[in-house]
């Protein structure tokens, strides 16, 4: 689903871009120059060309005889082309109606005007006959399925485009990780996978416009719609839309620079995997380095191969110093984000706090270092998830690198035993614990510290070192086992939280007060019980 959903994307995006410079070329005629010979089309077809001629443009002519030469082609009378001399001129006349007049500017260098009418007269009457053939019912059929046939294979190489693409990618993807690390950047593979992409959508773009820029061809009623698009992508493309250095640049031109640029991006990848894989891994460097030097080779190669092929190109490189300032203050506002992040990338790469193959914690994020990127780092936690970090981070806020200079680090794992445990036995089961697990370093020497007389047990810690900082979980969790078997062993009590509660029998003492207070309540209680005695006799006598 992501797969289709980017391919939409890159087709739309090469759409997007072809629709503009289709529209783009629908301008440029309208502003060139007016051309100095204008030819003469019928069906879509071109014929022959004619100049101004006294107060008449090229392009009126040109109109005028196309018109004329339609009206003949709808005629049922059969068509007769003749050449008849007029003050001095050859004329061409078409069933018996003036045409045109060929003239010196008309004719071809090294040729007279006789000679020119004489093969044009041949060339209107070729075209006249077989526009009356394409519209024919023959034809039309004929044509119909020959053009449905073409739809056919066109879908089938569509099918075969993908099929190639997909084998071919595969047996790059194969090489290139023959030729890498395991654990190499992925990036290549990500640009070879959309480079092939956008080559496949560019063919099968490229196809279906040449299926319907023939197929369009094919009939007499829509060959006009193809010799326009065809005009006006050939004017579009071939004309110059841009001017550096009194050098004049199409979009032929640009398409042809961006590729190049592109292809020189993939070509620095690729040899810097190379130079990583089969130099750098030999050379007893760490990894941390290995990747330093690799992004620093990648982006001097894509620096002065850019710089080569502009000069190539012709393009003085003082002449993009306009250019940069106003990406300055294109930085400077609506960039300053990603220059910052650049910008750290480059520190990480010089200064190298954290180096390919470190174990860091960022924030909540804990995991190894597996790519420093130009914009951004890339850590591969311990659930094997990929955190990409922007390096500004990594320079503004607080960073754990567990693997700096010395990966050599130490664990501190909490006990608590209960009140009345041997003190010594404690110690002796946490040392036995932690010298049988074989990830324990025995140099620093494992420790215990009796750190305080907790509520409700005695505190300990025990203080061991290990050389892969990035398993201490692992390694935390399996010595937790052992002390809690060590400490079964030796019948060693492990408390949980628990409150005395003390209470002490006596007599209570009280004040004369208070006796004196008691005393006389009883004494009022006592006489409302007499009284109330006394009145119930009488009641009853």
């Amino acid at each position: 689903m992501v797969r289709s959903r980017r391919f939409r994307l890159v087709s739309n995006l090469i759409s997007a871009i072809f629709t503009i410079v289709l529209a783009v070329g629908l301008w440029l005629p309208a502003i060139a120059q007016t051309p100095a010979k204008v030819p003469v089309v019928l069906d879509g077809q071109p014929i022959f060309q004619v100049s101004n001629s006294g107060q008449y443009g090229a392009r009126e002519r040109a109109e005028a005889i196309a018109k004329q030469l339609q009206n003949a082609v709808r005629a049922d009378r059969p068509i007769q082309v003749e050449i008849e001399q007029r003050n001095q001129l050859p004329t061409i006349l078409l069933n018996d109606r003036y045409l045109l007049t060929v003239t010196e500017r008309d004719a071809i260098p090294g040729s007279t005007p006789q000679e020119q009418a004489s093969q044009w007269v041949q060339q209107i009457q070729e075209a006249l006959e077989r526009a009356k053939t394409e519209r024919t019912t023959a034809y039309l059929w004929q044509t119909s399925l020959l053009a449905a046939g073409i739809v056919l294979i066109a879908a089938a190489l569509t099918w075969g485009l993908g099929w190639i693409k997909h084998r071919f990618f595969q047996a790059a993807q194969e090489q290139l990780t023959a030729s890498t690390e395991a654990d190499a950047d992925r990036q290549p593979l990500r640009i070879l996978e959309f480079l092939f992409k956008l080559v496949l959508a560019i063919a099968r773009i490229g196809l279906w416009v040449g299926v319907v820029l023939y197929i369009t061809n094919l009939f007499p009623f829509t060959r006009q719609w193809s010799y326009q698009i065809a005009s006006v992508l050939a004017t579009s493309l071939a004309s110059p839309i841009l001017t550096l250095s009194n050098n004049s640049y199409s979009v032929i031109d640009l398409v042809v620079l961006a590729g190049l640029l592109f292809g020189l991006v993939i070509c620095a990848g690729i040899v810097t995997n190379l130079f990583r894989s089969r130099v750098l891994r030999y050379a007893g460097i760490n990894r941390g380095a290995q990747e330093a030097i690799a992004i620093l080779a990648k982006y001097g190669l894509i620096f002065v191969g850019s710089l080569v092929l502009l000069q190539v190109w012709g393009l003085d490189i003082s002449s993009l110093a306009i250019v940069a300032s106003a990406l300055s203050v294109g930085i400077g506002f609506g960039l300053q984000d990603i220059a910052k992040n650049f910008g750290s990338g480059i520190v990480l790469v010089f200064e190298r706090p954290i180096q390919v193959g470190d174990f860091v914690e960022v924030g909540d994020y804990k995991g190894t270092v597996e790519r420093i990127g130009a914009r951004s780092t890339e850590i591969r936690t311990l659930d094997r998830v990929s955190i990409i970090v922007p390096n500004s981070r990594f320079l503004e806020n607080e960073v754990i690198n567990w693997s700096h200079h010395n990966p050599i680090s130490r664990l501190h794992l909490p006990v608590g035993v209960a009140y009345g445990c041997d003190a010594k036995a404690v110690e002796a089961a946490l040392l036995e614990a932690a010298r049988n697990h074989p990830k324990v370093l025995k140099s620093p020497p494992p420790q215990v510290l009796f750190k305080s007389f907790g509520d409700s047990a005695l505190d300990f810690e025990l203080l061991v070192w290990t050389k892969e900082p990035e398993r201490q979980f692992l390694l935390t969790s399996d010595l937790y086992y052992q002390i809690y078997d060590v400490l079964n062993q030796k019948e060693i009590e492990i408390p949980f939280p628990q409150h005395d509660l003390h209470l002490r029998s006596g007599t209570v003492g009280l004040s004369p007060q208070v006796e004196s207070a008691l005393t006389q309540m009883l004494a009022r209680w006592q006489n409302n019980g007499d009284r109330h005695s006394h009145t119930s006799g009488d009641g009853k006598s």
